[in-house]
């Protein structure tokens, strides 16, 4: 039961992975692709402690259902908590891909920046879906296959596909920073949209106790993120 259940941890991430580098035209090598994923799954460690660390420093947040503390404080503590821990999610993942590609030779088309963060994103939720399928086996109650399955079934139009879609924004514009000489304003500019896109996500599903709403707005933004992988298709560094 446990292997199955890691297996089903490991599918979504693996399923948006082989969507996504179907849209490159000129395949990347496997190498960098793997190390790209690995990278993004071990920036989940820092993301983790940032998060713990600052969390409870800056917002008071120390532990407990994040829910609850998003709904009963007021003041915008609650959203402001959201944002950042966004803002440390976004910015682990393009440090992940950034580590890995940006010296590559390989790294020659401005379509490579949104492939690469998105691999980045899908190492990064892989690592947290199996995290939410550690939970059914940590305190010791019964469980079953249907319950995991479920839940990551929920999770694979959710939580991981906003992860490869704000990354893929992130991308989008790593890539027209590069193609502009360098401008950083770009770069930023993708960071935060990432950011609030990912923020406002999370805060919809606490308000709604639910993923509808969420997903229509994952939808609506899917759309646009395969308009930019268009738009950057043949495209030179």
């Amino acid at each position: 039961m446990v292997i199955l259940a890691i297996i089903v941890g490991l599918l979504p991430g693996l399923a948006w992975l082989y969507f996504y580098l179907k849209e490159d035209c000129h395949p990347e090598p496997k190498k960098l692709i793997t190390l790209t994923f690995f990278a993004g799954a071990l920036v989940t460690v820092f993301a983790f402690i940032l998060q713990k660390y600052f969390g409870c420093q800056l917002f008071n947040y120390c532990g407990g259902f994040l829910e609850d503390f998003v709904l009963t404080k007021t003041g915008g503590i609650g959203i402001g908590l959201l944002v950042f821990l966004a803002l440390v999610e976004e910015v682990l993942k393009f440090g992940a891909a950034y580590l890995i590609i940006h010296k590559s030779e390989f790294f020659d088309e401005p379509i490579d920046a949104m492939i690469y963060m998105v691999v980045a994103a899908l190492g990064f939720a892989t690592v947290e879906n199996l995290g939410v399928v550690g939970t059914y086996f940590s305190d010791g109650s019964s469980f079953g296959f249907g319950a995991i399955a479920g839940t990551i079934s929920l999770r694979f139009v959710g939580a991981t596909l906003l992860h490869a879609l704000s990354s893929g924004l992130v991308g989008y514009y790593w890539a027209k920073s590069i193609r502009e000489f360098g401008a950083k304003r770009f770069l930023v500019s993708g960071i935060a949209i990432a950011t609030i896109l990912h923020a406002i996500f999370n805060y919809v599903i606490i308000i709604n106790e639910g993923i509808s709403f969420s997903v229509i707005l994952l939808i609506t933004v899917g759309f646009f993120i395969l308009n930019d992988f268009e738009k950057l298709k043949d495209k030179k560094i």
